[in-house]
C-alpha cells in the first residue's frame, strides 16, 4: 500500500505539472500552409531583444509601460514572404488585418510594432469597460503617429498570429462596386471599414471576427438604421442602445474624423445597393 500510495501522489504531481504547463500563456504564429512557431510568456519575457517601452497606450487611454519584444523579431524565417497580411486573432473573437508593409516600416523609420508581455507575477491593471487586463500578449506601437497606426490595430489579449492573404483577397464580398469612380468616397470607405469594422464585424459574410454582427446580411444596416441612427451609433453606441453583453465603445473624432466616418458609411450604402455577391 505504501508503494502504491507513493506511485499515486506521483502520478498526481505529474499531472499537476502537465496541466501548469498547458494552461501557460502561449503565442502562436504561423503561415497559412506553412510553419508554426510558439513562444509561452516566459520565453518572451527571457528573450534576449526583450526590453522596457513606454507607449501612449489606445487600449488604456494612458502612457503605459511594458515588458516587449519587437514584432519583426519574432517574424524572421516564418515564410512570410507569399503574403501581404498579418491577421492578429484575440481571445475575445476580435480579429484584426494589419497589412505586413505597416509592421516592415518599422525598420525604415516607421511606427514600430511590439510584442508586450504580461507577467503573472506583475498583472496589468484592468482595462476600462472590460473585467480584465490586456493581456497576456498585446500588440502595441512605439511612435504610432509616424504610420497612421488606427486604433483597432493594437489587438490586446492576443492569443495568435497568421501569415495570409489581404481582406478583399479572402473575402471579395467586401469589395466596393468596380462601377465606381476611382476617387468615390466608397472606396476610401471600403480601406477605413476593413481597418476599423472588421476586426468586431463581418460584411455579407466576409471577414474573422466574432464579436459583432453582420453588417451586411441578412439585411445591410444602412436598410433598418437611419443615416443618422448609423453614425450615432459608431460615435457612442451606449448613447443609442445598451445591453449587458456590449463592447463596443465607439470611434472619437480622433480614432475617426469626420471624412472617414462618411466614408464608411458611404461604402455601406454602396455595398446595399448591389446586394450579397
Amino acid at each position: 500500500m505504501p508503494a502504491l500510495a507513493h506511485l499515486v501522489l506521483a502520478l498526481a504531481a505529474l499531472i499537476g505539472t502537465s496541466t501548469a504547463r498547458a494552461g501557460e500563456p502561449t503565442l502562436v504564429m504561423s503561415a497559412e500552409g506553412g510553419i508554426t512557431r510558439q513562444w509561452t510568456a516566459a520565453a518572451l519575457l527571457s528573450n534576449s531583444d526583450t526590453k522596457d517601452l513606454t507607449v501612449d497606450d489606445v487600449a488604456y487611454g494612458r502612457p503605459m509601460t511594458y515588458r516587449a519584444v519587437p514584432l519583426l523579431a519574432l517574424l524572421k524565417d516564418i515564410g512570410a514572404d507569399r503574403f501581404d497580411t498579418l491577421e492578429a486573432r484575440a481571445t475575445d473573437g476580435f480579429v484584426t488585418q494589419i497589412p505586413l508593409t505597416l509592421i516592415t516600416a518599422g525598420a525604415r523609420g516607421g511606427a514600430v510594432a511590439w510584442v508586450a508581455v504580461e507577467d503573472p507575477a506583475h498583472p496589468w491593471p484592468t482595462l476600462p469597460h472590460v473585467a480584465a487586463s490586456a493581456g497576456p500578449f498585446y500588440l502595441i506601437w512605439e511612435h504610432a503617429r509616424q504610420s497612421n497606426v488606427r486604433t483597432e490595430q493594437w489587438p490586446y489579449a492576443l492569443a495568435g498570429l497568421t501569415f495570409t492573404e489581404s481582406p478583399v483577397h479572402r473575402w471579395p464580398q467586401l469589395a466596393a462596386p468596380a462601377d465606381l469612380p476611382i476617387n468615390a468616397p466608397a472606396r476610401h470607405g471600403q480601406d477605413v471599414f476593413v481597418t476599423q469594422c472588421l476586426p468586431c464585424h463581418r460584411l455579407n459574410g466576409g471577414g474573422a471576427g466574432e464579436m459583432g454582427p453582420d453588417l451586411g446580411q441578412p439585411m445591410n444596416v444602412t436598410q433598418y438604421l437611419s443615416e443618422a441612427g448609423l453614425r450615432a451609433i459608431i460615435r457612442n453606441p451606449r448613447a443609442v442602445r445598451t445591453w449587458p453583453s456590449q463592447q463596443m465603445v465607439g470611434f472619437d473624432q480622433e480614432a475617426l474624423p469626420e471624412a472617414d466616418l462618411d466614408a464608411v458609411v458611404a461604402y455601406l450604402q454602396a455595398v446595399a445597393k448591389v446586394g450579397v455577391k
